[in-house]
Order: structure tokens, then sequence, then C-alpha cells
């Protein structure tokens, strides 16, 4: 099963289970379609990890925290993409892990093709489309174009009327590189020839107020492309 040239080297998944052999196996195969994942196996590790990562493959049963109450504090932190994956088909077990804010519910027998073609459908719903109006949403980072508002985990980031333009046509095309050229046309409407110094500071200044400057990629001789936090 290949995976979307866009979502190569790009797409991280945290896959969170204390059997060692299964969690090796599913890195394994994430890695071979072209994901970057890595695993911890308790509840506690997969609290601290999951914010660097963009879907979480979480086993619910842990050795140290219930898993719902994983799944719980990792929605209540944001709307990554999770699946949960628990031996006990019933359908009481899969109404208990969406209502804890899982996306998607698999048994642990769950075959490899099955596994990976749910990992693939829960990516595709959480992707923004920038053809419609309403919010873009990039792992915890939210940007409401109605409203101009941004939020990362859950707070308000304060951005100038430009710094709002400028992340938001970033964002509208995830993965994409735009030129310095294109980006003074679509933010500042100018063909100004001497942007770099505009542009420059307007991405240093996204970078601090969101934290870390990997959401902003330099792509060097071109422009710049979304990355992720």
């Amino acid at each position: 099963m290949a995976v979307h040239a866009a979502q190569l080297d790009t797409t991280r998944v945290l896959v969170v289970g204390d059997d060692a052999g299964t969690a090796e196996a599913r890195v394994r195969e994430l890695r071979r379609q072209g994901y970057f994942a890595r695993s911890v196996d308790t509840g506690a590790e997969a609290l601290s990890a999951h914010q660097q990562s963009d879907l979480v493959l979480l086993d619910l049963d842990l050795p140290d925290i219930d898993g719902l109450e994983v799944c719980r504090s990792i929605r209540e932190a944001g709307d990554k993409p999770i699946i949960s994956v628990t031996a006990r088909n019933t359908e009481l077990d899969r109404v208990l892990a969406l209502q804890a804010g899982a996306d998607d519910c698999v048994v642990t027998s769950c075959g490899t093709r099955e596994m990976l073609a749910r990992i693939e459908a829960v990516l595709r719903r959480a992707r923004p489309r920038p053809d419609e109006p309403g919010t873009l949403c990039l792992g915890p980072l939210r940007i409401d174009s109605g409203t101009r508002e941004i939020r990362l985990h859950g707070r308000p980031v304060n951005l100038t009327a430009k710094e709002f333009e400028l992340l938001h046509t970033l964002a509208a095309t995830p993965g994409s590189v735009i030129s310095r050229k294109e980006l003074m046309a679509r933010v500042w409407e100018t063909t100004w020839a001497d942007s770099s110094r505009t542009i420059d500071t307007h991405v240093r200044s996204l970078r601090a107020k969101l934290g870390a400057n990997s959401w902003i990629i330099t792509v060097r001789g071109v422009g710049y492309r979304m990355g992720h936090g």
C-alpha cells in the first residue's frame, strides 16, 4: 500500500503499547510505508511524547495508566488523530474508546493492510481543506479563517494581520514549498524585489510565537513550507 507523496518523511506516528514485539513490527511496517514512526511502552511516555507526533496508535491495555485515560488526555490537548487498539472486540469497548476521544478503534489482531488503510483514512479526514471555509487543523495548531484566530494546544496565539495571512497561506497547502515572490504577491500584494528582509522578519516572529522553528521550514534558494511543531 503506497503512502501519498506529501506524507513521506513528514507524518509522524507514535505507536503506544507494552508488547515490544508487536510495537516493533508496527513501527517497521510504518517506516517501510514512508511514515516516521517510533514507539513507547507506557501511558506516561505516551503523554510526554504525543506532542511530537501527528497520529497516535494507542493500545488501551497499558501497564501503568488506563488506556482510556491516556486517550482522553491526548484528546483534551488538541485534535491529533488517535486510533485505539484493543484486544476486546466488543461494542462497549469500541464505544468507550470513541467517547474517550479516539477517531477510530481496531482490534489487536487487525491485519497490517487494514491498519494502514485505517491510518490513511484518519489522516485524510484530519487534513486541512483549503477550498472550504472554516478551520485549518495541523496537529495541535488550529487556524480559523473566519474569526482569524489561532490556537496552539488549545491556547490562543496573538498574531498581527500579516503574520496571520502568512501562516494561513503556508498552512493552506501543507507540504508545498511557496516561493518568496509568491508569498509577497499573496500576503503583501506586491512584487517588490527586495522582499527577503520583510518575509524573514515575519517568519522569525511566527516561529517565536509558535514556540518552534520547525513549524515553518526554510527551503534554501526557494522559499518556505509548513512544517510540524
